[in-house]
């Protein structure tokens, strides 16, 4: 899993929540991601697949995008399609992806990269694999996040923000058994580099076989913990968990998980996406990629990408 590595003992240290004063969050659920595909038939990952609006909120979606390795010809991408009323976070970690919008953006993230894509009032979206990597074939391994935007937000000119690897806030636990890098929000004070509309904190920590990472949580914020790879435990009563699973934490303001002494040769540590934000609590009408606070805002979602309002495709891209 090659998302950017270092050396723990050179980072700045969490320090472990205090005991005597700090609430665990006890785990709520644990829930398993059911496969599907995506797109022109990408393999995917439904991270969120049975766990109410209320417990993401303000998430909204996730996909873990592979991980796969292609045969030479295999490798695909998205068609061009829309967005409206959200944020789409797309976390590279093995391979590299090219994305291109109706707005004129675009670029190239590999491994390690965040693009950032605030979607707003409406744009026109598509992300393929590179040309060199159609023909070689090769590994492929993501995640694409959803985040909503509150009402006031909701029509904001669509930005990009592209996070390269080395711009990640890189931290470790207290005992240097833990890699963690911050993408966005903070880790007492430790923030990370993207910038958001609603309060989130987005973090890949890497947890070494038999290390266990307690790290202070706001305890505003919802909490969730999804496994990218290998075998673990979270919260106090060590509920176990393995890739493809979601864990979601009740109330407090202390998360701890642990990886298991023995892991997968393939996967040699616990990798996890912890995520938190604090609650829009505002009503969510999805329908596809469009996702509003009523239905007459989705049909006019639809209505206006019917009618060309949220621009047009590239010339470059129009074949």
């Amino acid at each position: 899993m090659p998302a950017i590595t270092a050396d723990t003992l050179t980072l700045p240290r969490v320090a472990a929540p205090n005991p005597a004063t700090a609430t665990p969050r006890p785990v709520r659920s644990v829930t398993t991601a059911p496969t599907g595909l995506e797109g022109d038939g990408f393999p995917v990952r439904r991270a969120f697949a049975g766990v109410s609006h209320a417990e993401l909120d303000p998430f909204i979606h996730m996909d873990q995008m592979g991980e796969i390795d292609w045969a030479p010809g295999e490798p695909m991408g998205t068609p061009w399609h829309p967005h409206r009323g959200f944020e789409t976070v797309t976390y590279i970690i093995d391979g590299t992806l090219e994305h291109s919008d109706s707005h004129g953006g675009g670029g190239t993230i590999t491994n390690g990269d965040t693009q950032w894509m605030t979607a707003g009032a409406g744009i026109l979206h598509i992300e393929k694999p590179p040309e060199q990597l159609v023909v070689s074939g090769g590994t492929f391994h993501g995640v694409q996040l959803w985040v909503n935007l509150p009402r006031a937000s909701k029509f904001v000119t669509p930005r990009y923000q592209d996070i390269r690897a080395n711009q990640a806030r890189l931290l470790s636990s207290d005992d240097g058994g833990a890699l963690l890098r911050v993408i966005a929000g903070d880790i007492v004070g430790h923030t990370g580099p993207g910038a958001t509309y609603t309060p989130i904190t987005v973090v890949h920590a890497t947890v070494s076989p038999g290390a266990r990472l307690d790290v202070p949580w706001p305890a505003e914020f919802n909490a969730l913990a999804y496994v990218l790879a290998g075998n673990g435990t979270v919260g106090a009563a060590a509920h176990p968990v393995r890739k493809g699973q979601l864990a979601v934490y009740g109330v407090g303001d202390a998360l701890t998980l642990a990886a298991l002494q023995s892991q997968p040769a393939a996967e040699p540590n616990l990798e996890v996406l912890l995520l938190g934000g604090r609650p829009i609590r505002e009503p969510v009408v999805q329908s596809g990629p469009f996702v509003m606070n009523t239905r007459e805002e989705v049909v006019r979602a639809y209505e206006d990408y019917q009618a060309g309002r949220f621009g047009a495709i590239p010339a470059e891209h129009d074949g």
